[in-house]
């Protein structure tokens, strides 16, 4: 596996590219130079966590026969408290939310718990140094709740 990084004309203004030619822009916050052109690093990375657990368990649920009409997650990070560089992940969450009609709870949360315990590559070097929970729910269609009116 290969990534080029290249600078843009931007301080911090980041792009990185696999061979396929797939882009994701990287830039840091305001305050410190960056002009919010991308994700920061960090975030990008709980985007990578979010991104491969969540192909994983829509991959699991396929195979169970379990249609996810509509689905989000929601990666939290928290980050030491301290001045001084390096501030690593310290409690990271993974929230998944599933819309559907006839999703199967148990086999959801078996879904969740394969990929964040076994196949997630990403959970499995995070954990080395965070605490690392999941969490979910399944709501109703996003489509179907706003035709009833259950907003």
């Amino acid at each position: 596996m290969k990534i080029l990084i290249e600078k843009c004309p931007e301080p911090y203004h980041l792009i990185a590219s696999n061979y396929r030619g797939n882009n994701i822009h990287m830039d840091s916050k305001s305050p410190t130079g960056g002009k919010d052109k991308g994700m920061s690093p960090m975030e990008t990375l709980l985007s990578s966590l979010g991104g491969c657990a969540s192909m994983d368990v829509l991959n699991i649920l396929q195979k169970q026969k379990q249609l996810v009409q509509e689905y989000e997650v929601v990666v939290n990070g928290e980050r030491e408290e301290k001045d001084e560089l390096p501030r690593v992940f310290t409690k990271i969450n993974v929230h998944f939310v599933f819309f559907s009609e006839n999703l199967e709870e148990e086999k959801v949360e078996k879904a969740i718990k394969l990929s964040m315990d076994k196949y997630c590559s990403v959970a499995r070097m995070l954990e080395e140094r965070a605490e690392l929970t999941y969490s979910f729910k399944i709501e109703k269609p996003k489509m179907i709740a706003e035709e009833k009116g259950d907003e």
